[in-house]
């Protein structure tokens, strides 16, 4: 029996399932209760397994929540490459990027959008990384020198620490105003004024 090269079979198809079902029922308690108030017991009855099942796929809540973030990356990354693909100006792509953003919160919910939030600013995040691994600051950093290619954005702006400073600043934004939907807009059109007289030839 022919099985497709790749693919995950028998115990590890197994072990990625659970992985997942137990990410989807600690997205829904995290974003009914927040990851501070979320029952675990409650995430692994929904998923039928002993809480044994869960620490060994995540070790603590965070680091499902690292998870979970990874996934809310993963999307804004394919719709914001899928615009980018169309050719929009500067002003249009960067303004994109903090909609995207922003729609987290409208998949997830107050309390889990709160939490994510929190994660990019915290010192004790549970795995390490590195800025330049994430899709989207890829994605912006392309976007920055494309505007710089058509002479929108100044040369001598560096796109990687741009890409960083702004995206950061996004989520500052979000983090200061998540609970004010029209000042959370209206912040957000003035940090983009901001942002491209930051960036754009002059």
């Amino acid at each position: 029996m022919s099985t497709t090269k790749g693919a995950p079979t028998g115990r590890e198809a197994q072990r990625l399932e659970t992985r997942q079902r137990l990410l989807d029922a600690a997205t829904a308690e995290y974003g009914r209760k927040g990851i501070a108030g979320a029952d675990l017991n409650a995430i692994v009855g929904e998923v039928g397994v002993a809480r044994g099942t869960f620490y060994f796929h995540f070790p603590t809540k965070e680091h499902a929540l690292v998870d979970i973030e990874a996934r809310q990356e993963d999307l804004i990354a394919a719709e914001l490459g899928d615009y980018l693909a169309t050719g929009p100006g500067l002003a249009e792509a960067l303004a994109k990027t903090i909609e995207l953003i922003a729609d987290i919160e409208i998949r997830l919910g107050k309390h889990l959008f709160k939490d994510l939030v929190a994660l990019r600013f915290s010192p004790n995040r549970p795995v390490s990384e590195q800025w330049r691994e994430h899709k989207v600051i890829t994605l912006v950093v392309e976007l920055i020198e494309s505007a710089q290619r058509r002479g929108e954005a100044e040369i001598v702006v560096d796109p990687y620490h741009s890409a960083v400073f702004f995206l950061l600043g996004v989520y500052g934004l979000l983090a200061v105003t998540i609970d004010a939907d029209q000042l959370r807009t209206e912040s957000a059109d003035s940090y983009l004024t901001y942002t491209l007289r930051s960036l754009q030839a002059r």
